[in-house]
């Protein structure tokens, strides 16, 4: 009787090991991109938390390499149809695993046959239009992707992925002017601040000041802080996320009437991307420059103002 169980686990156990070997993918799909030794490299981060070096591009660029397709060692692929896709695409989280395509350009490789032996695949996508960045946010991603597919017809398909990352440059503003804006509360407070201008790029400083024209409650302290709100959806579905990416102390201790507090905060330290304005109609990123005054009975006064966040050309 022991015998008889041990048998029928066992023979389950193989039955279970067969079904698996079964999916294993008949072969190894390889993508090499034609620089891939001087294209620069750039971390992003996985699901999982893991973070892998992935290829950097910029809109317009040529993407170009090939694909390796190497059966596995005593087997043959019997495929109908090779493809390479240049996949744009944009997945909400919380639908995930719906992904929305905004880009897709795709390059057919080889007509229906059979494989016995390793086989190369050259491929080129040119001067290709992405003109979002790839973003990674609290719920929402962009991302691009090279996915390479063999169709084994009844049997399914064998897929691959090759990610890699887009950024893209824009030249200083023709126009930036400088904010200037007063608050207060009546009879008790009023300050008025100033920022050097509205738009800034990823390294830049922003200089300002504060100018304190009437002050009758107790201030503690003063700080500015970096505010990215994330909104993404619409209607029922539109769900908004703020995150303080910085903070930064700019008085510790009570002002007084005709004081000036000089303001000078370097943005290359945050983790910033620029700002994104209505992409493909899914999200939005914004950025704010929050003012925070905390009073000796810790009241919090604060004043935001938007900012726009740029990607300036890097010197060589």
């Amino acid at each position: 009787m022991f015998g008889d169980e041990i048998r029928e686990y066992t023979n389950k156990w193989m039955d279970q090991n067969y079904l698996i070997g079964a999916f294993k993918p008949s072969c190894n799909i390889s993508i090499t991109l034609s620089d891939a030794k001087t294209r620069k490299q750039v971390p992003m981060k996985k699901e999982n938390g893991q973070t892998l070096m992935v290829p950097l591009f910029h809109s317009q660029e040529n993407i170009a390499g090939k694909i390796s397709i190497e059966p596995l060692q005593g087997k043959k692929v019997d495929h109908i149809g090779v493809k390479v896709e240049l996949l744009g695409q944009i997945e909400m989280y919380f639908d995930r695993g719906n992904f929305y395509d905004f880009a897709s350009l795709v390059r057919e490789l080889d007509v229906p046959g059979e494989i016995y032996e390793r086989k190369t695949y050259p491929f080129e996508f040119s001067t290709v239009e992405m003109p979002y960045e790839t973003y990674n946010g609290v719920n929402v991603r962009l991302r691009y992707v090279l996915k390479v597919t063999v169709t084994l017809g009844y049997a399914g398909s064998i897929i691959e992925y090759q990610d890699f990352m887009v950024s893209n440059y824009y030249p200083p503003p023709s126009i930036n002017n400088s904010i200037k804006m007063e608050v207060g509360i009546e009879e008790c407070l009023h300050i008025e601040f100033e920022y050097n201008k509205s738009k800034y790029h990823l390294k830049d400083v922003i200089i300002g000041k504060i100018y304190f024209l009437l002050v009758k409650i107790k201030i503690k302290n003063m700080d500015l802080e970096i505010r990215r709100r994330e909104s993404t959806g619409s209607g029922a579905n539109t769900r908004v996320e703020t995150e303080t990416l910085a903070k930064f102390e700019l008085m510790d201790g009570a002002p007084v009437r005709g004081e000036s507090i000089p303001i000078r905060l370097f943005l290359s330290p945050y983790e910033l991307t620029p700002t994104h304005c209505n992409i493909n109609n899914k999200f939005n990123v914004k950025y704010y420059l929050n003012l925070v005054l905390v009073d000796e009975e810790d009241r919090r006064y604060f004043k935001q103002q938007e900012i726009t966040i740029y990607r300036l050309q890097e010197s060589s």
